[in-house]
């Protein structure tokens, strides 16, 4: 199939915005539907890849569009069918880009749903599957069917599900996945796949092929049919497999609102100032926590000034690769995103290994962790909260545009201590200490605060800070007494010299 037999299917109603005879006439080899800026590695060459927009702007909107063509071409993409839904047309900066990178772009209207387009591609590819004989249609069986949506509408694990659906056709190695990599569901005779290796299968599966299960779930938290040997299942099998696996995380989801709004009450108790010692060993026990111990409060951040519930899925998607470690995920009413778990110290270390490959799912947003001292019983759980909060603030401080983890266990040196300060507060202390000194605008200003800083380093030795400086001795002496006089500080007395050192690392 030609990007070209597209546009030729009146029941899509697609139209082309640009592409000359030679992207017209490329060849697909299959279809990815993605909302992330930087789809490369889900991508495979010859795809044709549908995209809503989401991830666009007006108001960075060529940075944005710049960085998701230039994806689309290094991944070798066929063609870009982008839809109108989101912004009510596709942008023309969009339209640009596209010609100048050459690749074609298809517009897909409103009305017409992107299993649609996904079905018509798989199903050209395998021929029309309504012509051949009844025995070889290989679409879900009616008794099938019906078996399905019991076992959906029972509450049967996505395990289960995959197993019936495929088992009339020899029950081949098929799994469901996560970003992240990590096994949701696999067949009983498919092997057990590391998370490296499941995010590799997302990337690139030569062999196999790969469905997004269509559901309203987050780029942290979406769930994708692998099929490892693409030639072992018709596609609109698959197809019926994923819908009813879409059904079932429906369910599921609605489930789990109402497993954090337990886990939500759970967390107002632990905020609490006074500690309701039974209200909070019944609101463990209703989370699946015991009350026994040891805990953790972690704290997870996107953007400061976001909705943190992408922060949620993040947290949740990274404490279920330790599935033996029950965990209670809720927000407070002002939206901040905290988590009681049961488990031991190992908790920091675990989430430092996974946080970058859960941030790596949608890259440009900053994605931060805290993660609270453990506690032994539930009536210490508040201190553990104010350490996560604590530990939170460092991570976002040290690296405020990225993906980081900070254990207040591991807060061992006055950096890491002026790391969790708001930044509004470390700015105040900054100038109150340093007075003059931190005015940037004047020369001399920063000329003391180069020699108080090398005095300090140097643990107050005249000689060395000289020699640093390449300065003359009783320079470095008037200097030194300017900086005492303008801040009013004694740089012979310990406690000075360790406010004027904390003052110079707040900036």
């Amino acid at each position: 199939m030609h990007v070209e037999d597209l546009l030729r299917l009146e029941s899509l109603d697609l139209e082309l915005l640009w592409g000359e005879e030679q992207q017209l006439l490329r060849e697909i080899t299959g279809v990815t539907a993605t909302d992330l800026e930087d789809p490369t590695r889900f991508l495979r060459p010859g795809e044709v890849v549908l995209s809503g927009l989401v991830w666009w702007a007006p108001a960075k909107g060529s940075e944005k569009i710049s960085r998701f063509v230039s994806a689309l071409v290094t991944a070798g993409a066929a063609a870009l069918l982008a839809g109108e839904e989101t912004h009510g047309s596709v942008p023309e900066e969009l339209t640009r880009s596209c010609r100048e990178n050459g690749i074609a772009l298809l517009a897909v209207p409103s009305r017409t749903n992107f299993r649609a387009i996904t079905e018509a591609v798989y199903l050209r590819q395998w021929g029309d599957l309504s012509r051949r004989p009844t025995s070889h249609r290989h679409a879900l069986p009616d008794n099938v069917r019906s078996e399905l949506s019991d076992l959906v509408r029972a509450g049967a694990e996505p395990d289960v599900l995959l197993d019936r659906a495929l088992a009339h056709v020899g029950t081949p190695d098929c799994y469901v996945l996560t970003p992240t990599g990590r096994t949701v569901a696999r067949t009983p005779g498919a092997p057990e796949i590391p998370a490296q290796r499941g995010r590799d299968l997302l990337r690139r599966a030569p062999d196999g092929l790969t469905l997004l299960i269509d559901t309203d779930s987050s780029p942290y938290d979406s769930w994708h049919l692998h099929l490892a040997d693409a030639a072992a299942v018709p596609p609109r099998l698959l197809h019926e497999t994923a819908d009813v696996l879409a059904d079932h995380r429906y369910g599921r989801d609605r489930a789990r609102n109402e497993i954090r709004r337990r886990a939500g009450e759970l967390i107002r108790l632990v905020d609490a100032p006074a500690t309701d010692l039974p209200a909070l060993n019944g609101a463990l026990t209703a989370c699946g926590l015991s009350p026994d111990g040891p805990f953790h409060v972690i704290g997870a951040a996107a953007r400061a000034d976001g909705d943190q519930a992408a922060a949620a899925d993040a947290l949740a998607e990274a404490l279920r690769h330790t599935p033996g470690r029950p965990f209670a995920l809720g927000r407070l009413p002002h939206g901040e995103v905290l988590a009681v778990v049961q488990g031991g110290s190992e908790v920091a270390l675990k989430l430092r290994d996974l946080w970058r490959v859960v941030q790596a799912c949608e890259p440009l947003v900053p994605l931060h962790v805290g993660v609270g001292a453990q506690v032994d019983t539930p009536d210490r759980l508040n201190s553990s909260l104010t350490g996560a909060r604590y530990a939170l603030a460092a991570a976002r401080t040290r690296e405020p545009e990225g993906a980081g983890v900070a254990a207040v266990d591991e807060l061992g040196t006055l950096e890491g201590l002026l790391a969790g300060i708001p930044d509004d507060v470390r700015t105040i202390y900054h100038h109150k200490v340093l007075g003059p000194l931190a005015d940037d605008a004047h020369t001399s200003s920063q000329m003391l605060r180069e020699t108080l800083e090398s005095f300090l380093a140097h643990n107050g030795s005249w000689a060395r800070t000289a020699a640093s400086l390449h300065l003359h001795v009783n320079t470095v002496h008037y200097r030194i007494q300017r900086i005492e006089v303008l801040t009013g500080r004694d740089l012979s007395r310990l406690e000075h010299k360790l406010d004027m050192y904390a003052a110079l690392r707040c900036r």
